[in-house]
């Protein structure tokens, strides 16, 4: 399949690695900046075919078959619904949107014309999050019932990240990981949510602390941040013992401890390109029977998020430019 990126960025670099390592499941066929000599550089150094100057002509290119949009959150609206009406399949990055009504409107876009769009969160693809639910529902630590989470990095040097109008801070960057970790592995029934941030002088979030409480009793308690480097880890406890995730943005492995403390089980990660293959995969799977969203991240888990953080940031007072449009 024929994929084009929307952005030469990091984020459009890693996507490149994945396909020149994905042989023939999949072909990096197009790029589009809205600086051509950009698009033309990137195109030679990862082996792309075309390269366009505008997002609009590589849209044009009867040839791209699945875009996806490496730009940042701020203008993943505009950009997916290009894609759309130009009657492209679509994975975008996440966050999906800069908030939800953007959400909404998109993936309604998608359904009236029947075309595949998925969030491009990649911790929602992996192998080792469905070893991690099989781990868990085996019973083997018991009823799991603290769940606590936390990805931090020193990354303030990004512009995208501290701006407001790019729909920067630390929630959409960060945040959204561990949420999604929670909300796979302990769902959606969540009876309240407590939660506090401190931000920067330009209005956005850089620290966030997040704590989940279910109507069953169960709590997930998530952090994130700009302006450290935490350990990435992912703990599930129950009574019989506790679960340790190394890095839950891409799980390195899975430690099973018991009640006394003793390691009993370790599951690591399967070799990888980058691990952004499982989600290019999924989006052919989709595109290929005709579906208009992937079964591991459904249309409603991003509306979900997308709604939660919405709530997050009107609590916390960061205000995005597109919140008002």
């Amino acid at each position: 399949m024929k994929i084009g990126i929307i952005g030469a960025g990091a984020i459009a670099e890693k996507m490149a690695t994945t396909l020149q390592g994905m042989g023939n499941e999949a072909e990096a066929y197009a790029i589009a900046s809205r600086d051509l000599a950009k698009a033309e550089a990137f195109a030679a150094r990862w082996g792309f075919t075309r390269a366009y100057g505008s997002y609009e002509a590589m849209l044009d290119d009867a040839q791209v078959e699945l875009v996806y949009v490496a730009t940042p959150h701020s203008h993943h609206y505009e950009h997916v619904r290009m894609c759309l009406l130009k009657g492209k399949h679509v994975l975008c990055e996440k966050s999906f949107t800069a908030n939800a009504r953007e959400a909404e409107e998109v993936l309604a876009l998608a359904r009236e014309k029947k075309l595949f769009l998925a969030e491009a969160i990649w911790t929602r693809y992996l192998p080792m999050s469905q070893t991690l639910k099989e781990v868990i529902d085996s019973g083997v630590i018991g009823k799991p019932m603290m769940l606590s989470a936390s990805l931090c990095y020193p990354i303030l040097h990004k512009v995208r990240n501290v701006r407001p109008e790019l729909a920067g801070g630390a929630l959409l960057d960060l945040g959204v990981y561990t949420l999604n970790f929670a909300m796979m592995l302990f769902g959606t029934d969540i009876k309240e949510v407590v939660s506090t941030c401190t931000k920067m002088e330009t209005g956005v979030d850089v620290q966030d602390s997040i704590t989940l409480v279910y109507n069953d009793g169960r709590m997930a308690v998530l952090n994130c941040s700009f302006l450290t480097k935490s350990d990435r880890s992912g703990v599930i406890s129950g009574e019989h013992g506790h679960i340790i995730v190394t890095n839950i943005n891409n799980p390195e492995s899975i430690k099973v401890v018991n009640s006394d403390y003793q390691e009993v089980a370790r599951y690591t990660c399967p070799p990888q390109i980058t691990g952004f293959e499982y989600q290019v995969r999924a989006s052919i799977e989709g595109i290929r029977n005709g579906w208009s969203e992937s079964p591991y991240m459904p249309h409603a888990e991003t509306l979900r998020v997308m709604r939660m953080m919405d709530a997050l940031r009107k609590e916390w007072g960061v205000v995005y430019p597109n919140d008002n449009k």
